[in-house]
């Protein structure tokens, strides 16, 4: 399970017979879905260094966005 404390609880608040996916791997194959194919390779490459950071700090500091 990743590390987002209190997540679930909050979604099942607004939403409560949704069923919360908190594996930051099924996260990333669901919302690939919306991405443009063409787009598939630039999105996970940027991903990596998120969903592979030691801490907290180092994944905000990976999630530095630019447009495509």
């Amino acid at each position: 399970m990743d590390a987002l404390v209190g997540f679930s609880e909050v979604i099942n608040t607004i939403y409560p017979k949704i069923a919360v996916q908190l594996c930051i791997m099924h996260q990333i194959r669901h919302s690939i879905k919306y991405v443009a194919s063409k787009h598939h390779k630039t999105l996970m490459s940027d991903l990596k260094p998120v969903y592979k950071a030691v801490s907290r700090d180092a994944e905000i500091d990976a999630l530095e966005f630019q447009s495509i």
